[in-house]
């Protein structure tokens, strides 16, 4: 009898790893191209948003949905030739979209085309579960699905705008594929999972409002079509209901947030940064207004490193430990890692603030890139070796 492979006996495991790794590898390279060490075959933008959205944080949210999803909708879990098989395209479509940002820029476009056919098949297996699992309640996996389907919408627009540099068809979605890629499919994504689980990790028996995600989306929509169109003034107003309505509701919910164990902490943490951000947002597009200087993406690296990035390390930790028979614990070096990630957003901020204020201090470039890398390659040292062999720590 042939012996099972523990990486690829479980959904997480293989996903997570390929995201680490792209985690550390994208990044070293935008930043070697930012820094015009290295030129690439697309623009520095397009590879930072693309490979950031589709080829990190895409597989580490389906090694955490192909896992938890069958759960939430209480369905038959999904079959390990059919994540296995994604997992194979997806790392493909990584190596072919790495060859082809240096080489080619058609081996580009086909990782690209590949990455979006693996793409396709998550979103049509989660929309699956949530079509015949048995939940009496699916509204949470219905919108982690309209999630998905705005991820797929985004992932088509930015592989048109790379063909269309033959094409020459005087339409540019670029923005559009990065607002609607970051905005409606990662930050909706991780908010409408967090709503669903953070509360119930924290044993919160407060009653949800049944509208709280269905408003939160059409605000989100509204944010995503003002900057779409630069109405900063209108834009600016939005961002600030949004951080006051997820702050209302947040504190409803009556979290032990001092209280709670370092594992459940980091995700409350995570949650509170989703608000903030967005007030935070609110005072960035002032600054444009009033200042006339923009603070160069201020607003999407905090919810980028603030909320996505805190809530993935902290579900992902979870997940890893829970599902390797270990005690979903936080020891201090787990703890050490949810402060540094703190750190990371601390120092991206400043870097924002140094070129809108024009303080030369560009070397914080240097400190934010590599506190990133820094991250994600001890995290991945520290529990990698569960992902890979199951080890225990």
């Amino acid at each position: 009898m042939k012996k099972t492979n523990y990486f690829l006996s479980q959904p997480h495991q293989p996903f997570f790893l390929l995201g680490i790794i792209n985690a550390i590898v994208m990044m070293l390279i935008f930043a070697l191209s930012y820094k015009g060490i290295v030129a690439l075959t697309t623009e520095s933008l397009n590879f930072h948003t693309y490979s950031l959205i589709f080829l990190v944080f895409t597989n580490m949210f389906t090694g955490f949905l192909f896992t938890t999803f069958p759960r939430f909708c209480q369905s038959d879990v999904i079959s390990a030739k059919y994540y296995k098989n994604i997992f194979y395209l997806s790392a493909v479509a990584s190596v072919f979209y790495l060859i082809g940002t240096f080489v080619n820029h058609y081996i580009l476009i086909v990782g690209m085309v590949l990455s979006f056919i693996a793409h396709f098949f998550i979103v049509l297996k989660l929309a699956n579960i949530h079509k015949v699992g048995q939940a009496v309640d699916k509204s949470d996996a219905y919108w982690i699905t309209v999630a998905q389907y705005f991820g797929i919408i985004s992932h088509a627009l930015f592989i048109w705008v790379e063909v269309n540099k033959y094409i020459n068809i005087p339409l540019d979605y670029t923005s559009t594929a990065i607002n609607f890629g970051f905005y409606l499919y990662l930050v909706f994504l991780g908010f409408a999972v967090g709503q669903r689980m953070i509360p119930f990790f924290s044993h919160s028996f407060s009653q949800k409002d049944n509208r709280f995600v269905k408003i939160v989306f059409v605000m989100l929509v509204l944010k995503v079509l003002l900057a779409t169109v630069d109405f900063k003034l209108e834009e600016m107003v939005v961002d600030i209901m949004l951080g006051l309505y997820l702050t209302r509701e947040f504190l409803r919910w009556k979290l032990d947030i001092f209280n709670a164990p370092a594992i459940l902490w980091v995700l409350h943490l995570a949650l509170f940064w989703l608000p903030v951000s967005f007030f935070l947002s609110a005072i960035s597009l002032g600054a444009e207004l009033v200042l006339e200087i923009s603070l160069y993406f201020f607003n999407l690296h905090l919810l980028a490193i603030g909320f996505l990035t805190t809530v993935l390390i902290g579900f992902g930790t979870r997940v890893i430990l829970g599902h390797s028979g270990q005690a979903p614990h936080a020891d201090k070096f787990a703890i050490a890692i949810f402060i540094f990630i703190q750190f990371v957003v601390l120092v991206r901020a400043l870097y924002s603030f140094n070129i809108g204020f024009e303080w030369d201090l560009n070397f914080l470039f240097d400190i934010s890139f590599s506190a990133w890398l820094l991250l994600f390659l001890v995290w991945g040292a520290r529990y990698g070796k569960v992902l890979v062999f199951g080890k225990k720590l």
